[in-house]
């Protein structure tokens, strides 16, 4: 493929991306707004009465320590991540129903579609799948069939197996330890998922989700691309940007905070359901003489 061709894809997937981050900002935006009108109705309401407080408790109340990088982190999960709906935000089991939202959810997350126009754009690139051809029509087929065998691997991967097997789908972000310990947990949860009652188990749901999605797909592809080895090949693919997705799905708390939207974080008592990073022991009692 000439250079001039490539550029022009590459300017392609650049406008669908540009398009789909104004459309998450557009979403805070507007609930940011909603907020702060939330805040100026109740300024017109009277104040409450205080009560009274005795200044010997006051100075005797310990103070409230400064939230540290880690604590922010929690925060922002404990509030439902709409780039990432999979990030989990507490430590219970999901019924069958959250799960088949969880599933939908997923297929309609602006990271998906970012997904499917990135890999749509290489994949026209590569000329892959030849069958489409090129230019927009091909470029659309191919945009059209990523997201599609994405809505698949959700349903099948996210609902339908994780209720059969009592599998949680949802990603547990790590959220301590050195960049080596974390990419290298991301890169496990391919193949390493929890069950409902938190015990890590084989990630059957994630592995035969995808593998179901791509023998779906074999229903609308290309006559060229129906075949085993080719399947197989499309799985592959799906396998390792699964894990690149994970790797970008444990640093997302620290891009949301890096991006200055933390105000619309959820209280800092809130459940962030992520592992518990270790704690020392408790310190001695002091002695009283």
């Amino acid at each position: 493929m000439s250079a001039k061709c490539l550029k022009t894809l590459v300017l392609r997937s650049l406008m669908l991306l540009l398009v789909l981050v104004a459309m998450t900002g557009m979403t805070v935006c507007v609930e940011s707004a909603g907020a702060q009108s939330l805040w100026a109705n109740n300024d017109d309401l009277p104040d409450a009465p205080m009560p009274k407080q005795d200044p010997a408790d006051a100075s005797q109340r310990p103070q409230q320590k400064q939230d540290t990088p880690l604590k922010e982190a929690m925060g922002v999960l404990g509030a439902r991540s709409v780039f990432f709906p999979e990030l989990a935000h507490d430590k219970g089991p999901l019924s069958s129903r959250q799960k088949l939202e969880l599933a939908v959810d997923e297929t309609i997350a602006p990271s998906r579609f970012a997904g499917s126009a990135f890999t749509s754009a290489i994949g026209q690139a590569r000329n892959a799948l030849p069958g489409y051809g090129q230019g927009w029509s091909g470029y659309g087929k191919r945009f059209g069939s990523s997201v599609a065998s994405n809505a698949s691997s959700h349903l099948f991967g996210t609902f339908l197996l994780p209720s059969m097997l009592h599998q949680d789908p949802r990603y547990f972000v790590k959220l301590f330890g050195g960049p080596r310990n974390r990419i290298l947990y991301a890169i496990s949860r391919v193949v390493v998922t929890r069950t409902d009652d938190g015990r890590d188990v084989f990630n059957w749901s994630g592995i035969f989700g995808g593998l179901m999605a791509e023998e779906l797909a074999n229903s609308y592809l290309p006559d060229g691309e129906r075949t085993a080895g080719k399947t197989f090949s499309r799985f592959g693919f799906r396998v390792g940007f699964g894990a690149l997705d994970n790797v970008v799905k444990e640093y997302w708390p620290t891009i949301f905070r890096s991006l200055r939207i933390t105000k619309l974080a959820p209280e800092r008592g809130s459940d962030p359901g992520t592992v518990t990073p270790p704690v020392g022991p408790p310190a001695p009692k002091p002695n009283h003489q």
